[in-house]
């Protein structure tokens, strides 16, 4: 085929149209890159994003947060790997936050900066939102990063008041009945506590945020029964954690709340599946309700009692089943013996499923006011708190009764330590070295010298 100045003129066009066509490709290609990111974490954990939890968090934060820290760059356990690693770390919660900000500040050259914000220690970070600030020290999970800002976001300061004196489980306890470790998640979540002893104050104290009734053993006398129902009379938020239908001297405020306990416990034969025992029944459905809504975790109870109560135009409650257990259990008509096995009775027994937990609310006043009653205080145990989803229901109740509706979510829980630790050895170190240098620098270049032959070979053929 002959080329002419035509047919050259024409393949010029056709090509300089190619050119910028590629190049129109290119810059687009570029222009959505930058408008648009999506990445996959194929780690085992997880480790590169942040969890459902902690998202929703962020989500709830509209103020702009502002991350400080305090780093020198010449200390061999932190300089510019620390710093390296918190871009990195904040890097994950500044893609779903973009107006989080991170300043590094070296207090060996700033040192009256690090003295005016109170730093105690080289890599200490300070977190500022909407002008409340708190410090965090390395190393920092995302658990310990999300509770911090979970506190910072908290509107209520007012203490979670508890009563104390009748073999209550305690929320400062370490016994494994107690209720310590739950106490302790709260307290990293920004709550205070308070203990008012209702045998001297006047009245349970009106500027708390809630009373927590942890499953006394004895009776509260008839005076603290007067002021907790007087509590309740006067709008106060209330959380009654029951072991049984035992209610120790506070029938009067059972009646207030028109709530009814079962005497027996919930039996669920579908525990054993779990390798459980049919008396820790398994929740199979929550209500619709702020506390549980998109809570799908699995929940456990041990020796779980029915919950029922019932609103009335005289106490204006509304009121919401909260968990539901044991579909294909019952609601036994007595307490079991410790070795009796569960047998169904036709005649007296309750096929499930089994409500065990009611929120009550109400309009008092200008305000909103809110109960919420379990039929079991064991499942926020220190023995059975880590199950499941226990704490993460645990602590949706309390930030309800508390008012903090948003901060509702599911918690971030710890990541598996999945760090390679190498042995302090010589020859630990070299096929560390070589294995590590190997895929930055040789394997790579293996590739480029293996492709240059290909293609000299084939160009000689």
């Amino acid at each position: 085929m002959k080329i002419n100045r035509k047919l050259r003129f024409q393949l010029l066009v056709q090509n300089s149209f190619f050119v910028v066509l590629f190049l129109l490709l290119v810059v687009l290609l570029g222009y959505l890159a930058s408008q648009y990111r999506v990445a996959k974490d194929i780690t085992q954990a997880n480790r590169n994003i942040l969890t459902q939890g902690s998202v929703n968090v962020l989500k709830q934060m509209k103020a702009p947060i502002n991350i400080t820290v305090f780093a020198t760059k010449d200390d061999a356990s932190s300089g510019d790997n620390f710093r390296k690693g918190m871009i990195d770390f904040v890097a994950r919660y500044q893609r779903e936050k973009k107006d989080i900000s991170l300043t590094f500040i070296n207090p060996s050259e700033e040192p009256k900066l690090a003295q005016d914000a109170g730093i105690k220690s080289d890599g200490e970070v300070i977190v500022e939102y909407q002008k409340r600030t708190e410090h965090i020290t390395p190393p920092i999970a995302e658990q310990d990063m999300t509770n911090l800002l979970v506190r910072l976001s908290r509107t209520n300061q007012q203490a979670v008041m508890y009563l104390d004196g009748h073999g209550e489980r305690n929320l400062l306890g370490v016994k494994n009945h107690d209720i310590g470790e739950f106490g302790k998640q709260l307290e990293l979540k920004g709550f205070k506590f308070a203990n008012p002893d209702l045998t001297i104050a006047q009245a349970v104290p009106s500027n708390g945020a809630m009373l927590v009734i942890a499953s006394p053993q004895v009776d509260v006398s008839e005076v603290e029964a007067k002021k907790i129902k007087a509590y309740l009379e006067s709008g106060g938020n209330l959380l009654w954690l029951l072991d049984d239908n035992n209610l120790r001297g506070l029938q009067e405020v059972a009646d207030y709340l028109g709530l009814q306990v079962s005497p027996g416990i919930t039996l669920d034969m579908a525990s054993a599946q779990y390798g459980a025992d049919a008396r820790v029944s398994f929740a199979s459905l929550y209500g619709e309700h702020p506390i549980t809504t998109n809570f799908m975790l699995r929940t456990l109870f041990p020796e779980a009692h029915e919950v029922t109560a019932k609103g009335t135009e005289e106490n204006g409650w509304k009121v919401s089943n909260l968990v539901e257990v044991a579909p294909n259990g019952w609601l036994s008509s007595k307490k079991l013996a410790k070795d009796e096995k569960p047998v169904f009775n036709e005649a007296k027994d309750k096929r499930g499923p089994v409500n065990i937990g009611v929120a009550l609310e109400r309009v008092y006043g200008k305000k909103g006011q809110r109960v919420v009653v379990m039929g079991n205080a064991n499942f926020l145990s220190n023995t059975f708190i880590t199950n499941g989803g226990n704490l993460d229901l645990g602590v949706n109740i309390v930030n309800w009764l508390a008012g903090d509706d948003q901060l509702i979510t599911i918690q971030p829980m710890p990541l598996k330590d999945i760090n390679v630790s190498i042995p302090d050895t010589a020859t630990a170190r070299m096929v560390a070295w070589t294995v590590f240098h190997g895929f930055q620098y040789f394997i790579p270049l293996g590739f480029l010298v293996a492709g240059f032959y290909f293609w000299w070979k084939r160009r000689k053929a």
